[in-house]
């Protein structure tokens, strides 16, 4: 396979190289960033899915490899998402594992109550990682001596960022971008870790690239007045009114400001491939700032790291988890399979946008991945797709669990709309799509049957969901003329001898072209197309009160025949 056919595999090429020119045999880092500041969504799982596609594929090559996720948990608490009580403003500022998870959470902390679904989540999409909490990091002094040996380098730092810093504003208005930093943000949110908007560390009385919490008021809300490098003394006041004076060797409340604590990591855990979504990697930018301090300061090497596009849903905008109600990846787990999800993110180039579908879309996703399954066992798939279904329905420690007998997820889901969920039904007509094969377990359908059950419920607004009705429309069947009384007469009579997926759908397209003289196998001419779509019509509105719904063959084995010659006036 060529390297532009697969983009895993061209990084993974890269990445192993670059991993044994700096360090021959050591296991090889690739690395994610997470900020827990609200719920975790798909825009954000890219992040996760790009460096573990890559891992994935020098880990099956036999080398040794670690995916570590950073949870920004260390983070501070920025705004109070919609539809959590206001009091929770009190707490902006405070780290997210200070700050109590939303009211009736049962977890210990904001951090801990956002970390939790994407854990299981990523447990479901079969991906192995190693997760560093941020706050423990820095709480427990792991990081003290990239801490004091930035405070030391304070000037060099404070040089290359000077070269991205905007020159010409007055010093008010650049303070005051300097304090702006909820807006930044919250669009640093919709992709990687939320800290990205924070300040560069400058203040008037000079440049410091650690910021304290404040030990009275837990808040982030403090300024550096001061600093001696020998004594390692820091003094800091805070808009709460509190101030002090600590010995930085012992402090533990605090951490360096993002541009120097994303090239510090990638130092400290030799990282050699990180991604960054396209808010890190304009000029000025986290990741570009970054790559001169790790290099200039740090003495390491920046990662490679491809730049992300964002990741959209299917009729809703771009994705911001500041807003609050964007789908998560538990969220797409809940009407789709594993290995579908995990797809959609092998089979696109990082830097391509993409939607997922929650709508109807949903459907045609399904019926493409099915066809790529076909083409793949008959040996017609293109490289490229191979590899992407290859990574999506299995990782280097083996296969994702998969539906024994994937039927059309469109079936699934118009069935279970009709019966509603009611198992013995449900188990009827999926023994009557292929009497000659029959089902005879749902478990045989599961569990895709279970993930179309929830796309139709939670999804499908009600008044779209399909009714099939009580009593027959005799108002309709009454003023039907001869054409179309023979159409259903016709229908009726094929029922018995064609009940099965296949049958009714030879049936119900072979009515309008007896009608018009013609053999059941012609071929549609545009006249006949009319005049199927006026038939489908005619029975929709007899059997579900409108001109539309599922695939009327479906429909028809939905409705079991007895209910359908009923109905249809039989």
């Amino acid at each position: 396979m060529s390297a532009e056919a697969d983009w895993v595999s061209r990084f993974a090429d890269e990445v192993i190289a670059e991993a044994e020119r700096r360090a021959p045999g050591e296991p090889i880092v690739c690395a994610s960033g997470l900020s827990p500041s609200g719920p975790i969504h798909l825009g954000n799982l890219r992040e996760v899915m790009t460096p573990h596609l890559v891992a994935d594929e020098i880990r099956r090559r036999g080398h040794e490899v670690v995916h570590i996720i950073s949870w920004d948990d260390y983070d501070r608490f920025r705004k109070v998402p919609a539809g959590v009580d206001s009091s929770w403003s009190e707490h902006i500022g405070k780290p997210l594992t200070s700050v109590p998870a939303p009211p009736g959470s049962a977890y210990p902390n904001w951090a801990e109550h956002f970390k939790a679904p994407m854990i299981a989540a990523l447990a479901e999409l079969g991906i192995e990682f190693r997760g560093i909490s941020q706050t423990a990091q820095y709480t427990s002094g792991v990081y003290r001596e990239q801490i004091l040996f930035a405070m030391r380098e304070r000037e060099r730092i404070d040089a290359i960022l000077d070269r991205y810093r905007t020159k010409d504003k007055p010093a008010a208005k650049q303070q005051q971008k300097l304090d702006e930093t909820d807006a930044a943000a919250a669009q640093a949110a919709a992709e990687g870790s939320g800290a990205a908007g924070e300040d560069d560390g400058k203040a008037a009385a000079g440049y410091f690239p650690y910021k304290p919490y404040c030990s009275v008021c837990e808040r982030d809300l403090t300024t550096v007045t001061a600093y001696d490098d020998d004594t390692t003394e820091l003094s800091y006041t805070c808009a709460c009114g509190h101030s002090e004076t600590v010995r930085l060797a012992e402090h533990d409340r605090g951490k360096l400001v993002w541009k120097v604590d994303w090239p510090m990591r990638w130092a400290f855990e030799g990282v050699v491939f990180e991604p960054s979504g396209v808010d890190h990697s304009s000029p000025g930018s986290s990741f570009v700032v970054g790559g001169q301090i790790v290099k200039e300061v740090f003495g390491a090497d920046q990662p490679i790291g491809p730049m992300y596009a964002f990741v959209g849903i299917s009729g809703m905008a771009k994705m911001s988890s500041s807003k609050g109600a964007v789908p998560t990846p538990a969220d797409a787990l809940e009407i789709m399979e594993a290995p579908l999800l995990r797809w959609l993110y092998a089979r696109r180039r990082p830097n391509q946008s993409f939607k997922i579908a929650f709508d109807q879309e949903i459907q045609r996703l399904y019926d493409e991945w099915d066809a790529l399954h076909r083409k793949i066992g008959d040996g017609t798939a293109l490289p490229a797709d191979v590899a992407a279904h290859g990574r999506a329905v299995g990782t280097a420690s083996g296969p994702l669990p998969v539906t024994p007998r994937p039927l059309p997820y469109r079936t699934l889901a118009s069935i279970v709309d009709v019966t509603t969920g009611h198992d013995e039904q449900t188990l009827r007509i999926l023994r009557d799509l292929d009497p000659e094969h029959p089902i005879t377990s749902l478990d045989e359908v599961r569990p895709r049957l279970d993930r179309a059950e929830r796309w139709i419920t939670t999804q499908v607004p009600a008044e779209q969901r399909t009714r099939v009705r009580d009593e027959p429309a005799t108002d309709i069947l009454g003023s039907l003329g001869e054409g179309d009384r023979e159409s259903l007469r016709l229908l009726l009579a094929g029922l018995g001898e064609h009940w099965s997926l296949d049958g009714l759908t030879s049936l119900v397209y072979g009515v309008p072209k007896i009608q018009a003289g013609l053999a059941p196998d012609a071929k549609p001419t545009p006249e006949l197309k009319v005049a199927q779509r006026e038939f489908f019509a005619l029975v929709y509105r007899l059997l579900v009160g409108r001109d539309t719904g599922p695939r009327l063959p479906t429909l028809l084995l939905a409705v079991g025949a007895d209910r359908v010659r009923e109905l249809l006036g039989g």
